[in-house]
């Protein structure tokens, strides 16, 4: 169990890197196109492509980082205000919930959605890249929060938010 929790401490590290220049090199991106559209005389066509992949990746690969870190949209009064066994019970079936989805929407379904883009041939109009390139982030993070998930249910204690109330 250390082992999962160090690596999911070293893979946080990677994708917080990774998030961190891809957002950098979409502010670059859309500045540039900003630029070329309002100042040059012939915009980039470019930009938009790229600023749209970005957007995709940096979604859902920073959703699952957020998840990660738990910090994620969560509405987290009714776990706040009950019992410390209740609550646990709770989180466990949220973690159950997020993986079932994980497997399901994104790894399944992720894997479906590259493949058949694969097969078609897709390419992007402008970049001219293998729109299942791009795609390939949907069935990665459902990985991802799958495996957090796994691992919240496993470090239940310790990943449980703490709570105001414990009384019923």
């Amino acid at each position: 169990m250390r082992s999962l929790q160090s690596f999911l401490t070293q893979l946080n590290s990677i994708i917080r890197l990774m998030l961190a220049v891809m957002l950098v090199l979409l502010v670059v991106d859309v500045t540039w196109q900003v630029l070329t559209r309002f100042i040059l005389p012939q915009p980039s066509s470019f930009t938009e492509e790229i600023a749209r992949f970005l957007l995709i990746w940096i979604s859902l690969l920073g959703g699952a980082y957020a998840y990660s870190t738990h910090s994620h949209l969560g509405f987290d009064l009714l776990i706040q205000k009950i019992s410390a066994d209740k609550a646990r019970k709770i989180y466990r079936f949220c973690c159950v919930l997020v993986a079932i989805f994980a497997v399901s929407v994104l790894i399944i379904g992720g894997c479906n959605l590259v493949y058949m883009t694969w097969e078609f041939e897709q390419y992007s109009p402008v970049l001219n890249v293998p729109v299942a390139f791009i795609y390939t982030v949907v069935p990665l993070s459902g990985v991802l929060f799958l495996l957090y998930s796994i691992n919240f249910y496993l470090t239940l204690e310790t990943s449980l938010p703490e709570q105001e109330n414990t009384n019923d």
